[in-house]
C-alpha cells in the first residue's frame, strides 16, 4: 500500500490526466479520447480517495458526482445584469439594424461577429482562482437560482481554469441537451411508462432546475460558452487587452471551456448573410438545437457605445429562422383576462408537435387577428411556433371547412366577474389604430390578480410570487398590491407551509422595497401602453410624481415618442376614481417615491463619462450610476478613450489596469464622493 505523500502525486498526476481528457474530448473534439480510459483513471481516483479521504477537494474530477436534494434553489443576484436579445425575422430587418448601429456609430466600420443562438438554458458561472464557485441560471436578468450543483454534473463545465487564468471571472454560455440524449432518454422512459421529455431545450432547462442533482446528473447535459461577462484582478497581459467578441471566444477556448464551432467573424452585412444561409441549410442535421445566429458588433469599443436600451443591447440581434409549421383543428376559443382589464382570445386545438413539442393552444391576439384570418371553431388551421418559441394561428385553410364551423364573437360580459365588456380603440402616435376589449370592473379579480403579479415583479420583491399571491389573497391578507405592505411576520408564520424563517424573508424583501425610484414606480402601476421605456420617458419629463398627477393630456401628449393614446392613457389612470385611493394606501403603508432627475446638457458632470469597478461601500454602484446620471454625466460598462474617470472601489477589476495604461484618470470613493456633492 503506498503511503500519503505517494498516494497524493498519484492522485495529482490522475486528476490531471482526467481534466486533459476532458478538455480533448469537450473542447478539442478529439476522437481518439474513450470512455473506458477515462472510467477507468476514475476508478483508481475513486479507490485512492476511499484510502485517503483528507486528500478529496471540491475541485476533483469526482466533484462532479451529484450531491443531496435541496429544499428549494437560493437566490443569486447577478453583478452584471443578464441581457435578453431583440430578434430580427428576415434579411430587411437585420438590414434595418445595421443602419440604426451605423447611424449611431457616425458611419464608422463595422466588423461583425456571428455564431449560433443555442436553444437551451442560459447560465452564468463565476471562479475564483481558476475555481469554479457558483453557477446561476438567467432568471429575470437581475437575479437567477444558484444551481451549482447541478452545473457541476456536467462534464463539459470545466471545475478548474486551465492556467493561466484570472484572480476573478465571470463566464455565460448555454446549458444544452444533445438531440440525441433527447432521443435515448425518451425511449427509455417510453419502457418505464414515464413521461417523455418535449423537447432538448425544456430537457435542459429542467434539468438544470432539479432539486435533486442525481436527476440533473442522469440527463447528460453539455454546456457551451459564450461570453466573458466579468474579468477582475488579473496582471496576465492577454487578459487586459482584449478588444474583441471574437478575443472572447478564442480565451475561453484556451481556459478550457467548450465553444460551439460555426462561428465567423465578417467584414460586411452580406458576409453575416452567408453565414445565415449556411447555418440554415445544416442547422436541422446539427447535433444541439438551434433557432438562429447571434449577430454583434466585434468591437468591444463600438458595443460600449451603442449600449443597452430596455433589456436588450443594441449591439447584438438575434437572427430567427422561419418557424416550423403544422396544421391541428381549432376546438374552442377561450378568453382570457389579463391586467389591465384587455381580453384575449386563445385557440383550444387537438395537442399538435411543432418545431419539437407538443402545443394545444395558441393567442388569437384580438378580434381584429380572428377577423383577419376569419378563424372559426371546428377549422383546420396552420399554426407555427414565433420565434420557434410562442405558438401562434397563422392561416386557416377554408377549403377544409364542413359547414359546421362556428364563428366566434367576442363575450359582452367578462367570463371572470360578469361585469359589462367595452370596446375601445387602440392607436399609436401614427394612430393607426385596432380594437380591443376590456372588462371595465376595476376590481375584476382577474385584472387585480395579474396586476398584483406585474406589481411584486417590477418592485423586485422576490419573495413573494404568484402562489403567495393566492395564498395571502385566498387568507383574506389582502385585497390588492397596496395590502402586500401592510403585512407583519405574525400574519404570515402560522400559515401552513410557511414558517418563522418564511415569514422572516417575505416581510424582509417587502421592507426593502418600499422606497421605489419614480421610473419603477410608474412602470409598476401596470398603467394601460406604459411599458418600462415609456415610464423612463414620463420621469424624466416631469420629475416628480405629483408632477405627472398634475399634468395634462396635452403637456403628457409633448413628450417625444408618447402619442395621443398613451397620453390619454396615462391621464385618464391618474383622473379615474380608484388610482388616487390606491396611492394613497400605498403611501399611507409606507410606500416612498423618490424624485427623478433627468440628466441636464448643464449638469455639473455634462460631458462626462465614468466606468465604476469593485465595490463600493457609501452606496451600490446602480446607486452611484444614478446620481451621475442626475448630474448629468455618463456610464459605461468598458473603459475607453471616450472615458473620463475610473472610480475605484474595493478589489477592482482589470478595467483599473487598463485606466493606468491608458492614463485615464483613478478616483478613489472618497475623491468620487467629493466630486459628487
Amino acid at each position: 500500500m503506498m503511503g500519503e505523500n505517494e498516494a497524493k502525486n498519484r492522485i495529482d498526476k490522475l486528476e490531471a490526466q482526467i481534466e486533459d481528457l476532458r478538455y480533448r474530448y469537450h473542447v478539442l473534439n478529439d476522437p481518439s479520447v474513450t470512455d473506458e480510459v477515462k472510467d477507468a483513471l476514475e476508478r483508481e481516483l475513486k479507490s485512492l480517495y476511499s484510502l485517503y479521504p483528507g486528500l478529496f477537494t471540491s475541485q476533483s474530477a469526482l466533484a462532479r458526482v451529484a450531491g443531496k436534494p435541496l429544499d428549494k434553489f437560493a437566490k443569486l443576484p447577478h453583478e452584471v445584469r443578464m441581457l435578453s436579445l431583440n430578434d430580427v425575422f428576415g434579411l430587411e430587418e437585420l438590414e434595418d439594424w445595421e443602419k440604426r448601429i451605423k447611424k449611431m456609430l457616425h458611419a464608422q466600420p463595422v466588423e461583425y461577429f456571428c455564431e449560433l443562438k443555442l436553444d437551451g438554458l442560459s447560465v452564468s458561472l463565476i471562479y475564483q482562482n481558476g475555481v469554479l464557485i457558483r453557477g446561476a441560471t438567467r432568471g429575470d436578468g437581475y437575479i437567477g437560482e444558484d444551481v451549482t450543483q447541478n452545473l457541476k454534473t456536467i462534464q463539459s463545465v470545466p471545475l478548474r481554469l486551465r492556467a493561466p487564468y484570472p484572480e476573478y471571472l465571470e463566464v455565460r454560455g448555454e446549458g444544452l441537451m444533445s438531440k440525441k440524449t433527447l432521443a435515448d432518454l425518451n425511449r427509455k422512459y417510453e419502457q418505464e411508462g414515464k413521461p417523455l421529455l418535449a423537447n432538448t431545450r425544456n430537457a435542459a432547462a429542467g434539468s438544470l432546475r432539479q432539486l435533486d442533482p442525481v436527476l440533473a446528473a442522469e440527463r447528460h447535459l453539455d454546456f457551451f460558452a459564450w461570453d466573458i461577462s466579468q474579468l477582475k484582478n488579473s496582471k496576465i497581459e492577454k487578459f487586459k487587452n482584449i478588444k474583441t467578441h471574437s478575443e472572447k471566444h478564442k480565451l475561453l477556448r484556451e481556459l478550457g471551456f467548450r465553444v460551439d464551432r460555426y462561428e465567423k467573424i465578417c467584414k460586411t452585412l452580406a458576409e453575416v448573410e452567408k453565414f445565415v444561409d449556411e447555418i440554415g441549410e445544416v442547422r436541422n442535421g446539427l447535433p444541439y438545437g438551434t433557432d438562429g445566429v447571434v449577430v454583434s458588433v466585434n468591437n468591444l469599443e463600438q458595443q460600449d457605445r451603442l449600449g443597452v436600451v430596455g433589456k436588450a443591447p443594441r449591439y447584438m440581434v438575434a437572427y430567427k429562422y422561419p418557424a416550423e409549421k403544422a396544421t391541428t383543428v381549432v376546438k374552442e376559443i377561450r378568453v382570457n383576462v389579463g391586467r389591465t382589464g384587455v381580453l384575449t382570445p386563445l385557440a383550444v386545438f387537438e395537442p399538435t408537435l411543432v418545431a419539437g413539442s407538443t402545443i394545444s393552444k395558441a393567442t388569437l391576439h384580438n378580434m381584429d387577428q380572428i377577423e383577419r384570418l376569419d378563424v372559426r371553431v371546428g377549422d383546420t388551421v396552420v399554426i407555427q411556433k414565433a420565434g420557434d418559441v410562442i405558438p401562434e394561428v397563422v392561416e386557416v385553410l377554408p377549403k377544409m371547412r364542413t359547414g359546421r364551423e362556428k364563428k366566434f364573437f367576442m363575450p359582452k360580459i367578462c367570463p371572470v366577474c360578469s361585469s359589462p365588456v367595452e370596446k375601445r380603440s387602440m392607436g399609436a402616435k401614427n394612430l393607426e389604430s385596432s380594437t380591443a376589449y376590456y372588462c371595465t370592473n376595476p376590481k375584476c379579480p382577474a385584472k387585480n390578480r395579474r396586476f398584483m403579479q406585474h406589481f411584486v415583479n417590477v418592485l423586485e420583491i422576490y419573495e413573494v410570487g404568484p402562489k403567495i399571491l393566492d395564498r395571502f389573497q385566498e387568507e383574506g391578507l389582502i385585497s390588492d398590491a397596496a395590502d402586500i405592505f401592510a403585512l407583519r411576520e405574525s400574519d404570515i408564520k402560522d400559515l401552513d407551509r410557511f414558517g418563522e424563517k418564511s415569514a422572516e424573508n417575505i416581510i424582509s424583501s417587502i421592507n426593502q422595497h418600499k422606497k421605489v425610484g419614480l421610473p419603477r414606480f410608474i412602470f409598476s402601476l401596470g398603467i394601460l401602453h406604459v411599458g418600462e421605456q415609456t415610464a423612463e420617458d414620463l420621469a424624466k419629463a416631469f420629475g416628480s410624481l405629483d408632477k405627472l398627477q398634475e399634468a395634462s393630456q396635452e403637456e403628457i401628449n409633448k413628450i417625444e415618442n408618447i402619442g395621443p393614446v398613451v397620453s390619454r392613457s396615462v391621464w385618464e389612470y391618474f383622473h379615474n376614481k380608484d388610482s388616487p385611493k390606491f396611492l394613497a394606501k400605498l403611501f399611507k403603508n409606507g410606500v416612498r417615491v423618490e424624485p427623478h432627475t433627468a440628466a441636464a446638457a448643464g449638469g455639473r458632470l455634462s460631458g462626462q463619462t465614468f466606468v465604476i469597478t469593485g465595490s463600493l461601500e457609501a452606496m451600490s454602484r446602480d446607486a452611484a450610476k444614478a446620481k451621475i446620471k442626475e448630474l448629468g454625466g455618463k456610464t459605461s460598462e468598458s473603459v475607453s478613450k471616450q472615458t473620463s474617470y475610473v472610480v475605484v472601489g474595493k478589489d477592482p477589476g482589470s478595467k483599473y489596469d487598463k485606466a493606468v495604461k491608458m492614463g485615464i484618470k483613478v478616483l478613489k470613493e472618497e475623491s468620487f464622493l467629493e466630486l459628487l456633492r
